[in-house]
């Protein structure tokens, strides 16, 4: 397939993504699965037992100034990745198309090919494309991997479902996370080779796994994969520890103010400590439940997130409420990024095609 070719699907992949079936079956998904929770769990006394005063309103408002800082610390890894070349501006405008193209992806695929499209239309080198959406991933990973262990060693099962407070034993849940674990840090370790000691490797590898039978159909994206991580790692060679610090930096930050904004809704509505101890379970236990949620098979976890978020908080949440707390979280950090993307999105590709227009004339 030409590079033209694959530019096209590429660029179609991002038109399709605003189309309005692609947006709204995630949008009815959640809704019905937020609709059925109430119907099942709601419990008008646990509801009637929120304190609707100024420190229910400073939570949540807590929790959108989380919201905006997660934003913005994706802007700023994306401009250290970019090596500057994206102003603040810039980088804001493309985390909400990145975020978006992954809130109608499932979650387990994410936005990474519509993600490469959108920066190689900002002049950028094709190495500096293939390094800031893969090296995304490497640093995504490696926030998860490091320290969910270490966590676990401090704190012991409690820290992964409620269920496993105070055993030593895994059940079905605990196998399942740790089975998830695995994978991601299994696919992290292989990013990690790629670029870091054996790109060229890595992809022969992905051709050659991806030579026999059903795979097959996934052979022309796997070597695409195998050539980026070639490049990328090109340019990895020469970057100095400040640059991986900073990049790790910001990811860490990005990702922390995630559950920290879930944290303070919460916070806003059930009446919890706020000591270290209890924060620092929740905190390890948000992240424990978003290694399931990675894995989820619906655009942006639509549904599967919302069940998630009782099941795993049910030592924190009582479940009468859980769905009402669930959608505001929701409402805020998955549903505002569908909307900015339908804003935002168009305008972009008008850019884009206006540019192309003025090149091609001049």
């Amino acid at each position: 397939m030409s590079k033209r070719t694959s530019i096209e699907q590429a660029e179609q992949e991002v038109l399709e993504s605003i189309k309005f079936s692609r947006i709204i079956i995630p949008i009815l998904i959640g809704l019905g699965v937020v609709a059925y929770l109430l119907w099942k769990q709601f419990d008008p006394a646990e509801f009637a037992k929120i304190d609707w005063s100024s420190h229910t309103l400073f939570w949540v408002l807590a929790s959108l100034v989380f919201l905006v800082i997660r934003h913005l610390a994706y802007a700023n890894r994306l401009r250290i990745l970019s090596d500057y070349e994206f102003g603040w501006k810039k980088s804001i405008e493309l985390i909400f198309i990145w975020e978006f193209s992954t809130s109608i992806s499932p979650t387990s695929v994410g936005g990474s090919a519509v993600a490469l499209f959108v920066l190689s239309q900002e002049k950028l080198s094709a190495a500096k494309t293939a390094t800031i959406v893969i090296y995304s991933v490497v640093l995504d990973s490696l926030f998860f991997v490091l320290f969910i262990p270490i966590f676990v060693f401090f704190l012991g099962n409690d820290v992964i479902h409620p269920s496993l407070v105070g055993k030593t034993e895994l059940n079905a849940i605990g196998v399942s996370f740790w089975t998830f674990y695995g994978i991601m840090l299994s696919y992290g370790s292989l990013f990690f080779y790629g670029l870091f000691v054996n790109p060229k490797q890595i992809k022969r590898l992905l051709g050659g796994i991806t030579s026999f039978g059903f795979l097959k159909r996934w052979q022309r994206k796997a070597i695409e994969l195998g050539s980026n991580m070639v490049l990328t790692s090109e340019d990895m060679k020469n970057r100095s520890y400040g640059y991986h610090f900073s990049a790790f930096l910001f990811t860490a930050i990005a990702w922390s103010c995630r559950f920290i904004l879930l944290s303070c809704l919460i916070i806003a509505f059930v009446d919890i400590s706020l000591d270290f101890e209890t924060q620092a379970l929740l905190y390890t236990r948000l992240k424990a439940m978003f290694i399931l949620i990675i894995f989820s098979p619906t655009p942006g976890g639509a549904g599967f997130v919302e069940y998630v978020f009782g099941n795993f908080l049910t030592d924190f949440v009582p479940i009468g409420i859980a769905p009402v707390i669930s959608f505001i979280w929701r409402l805020f950090a998955y549903y505002s990024y569908l909307l900015m993307g339908v804003i935002i999105v168009p305008n972009w590709l008008r850019g884009v095609i206006a540019r192309r227009k003025l090149s091609q004339n001049s």
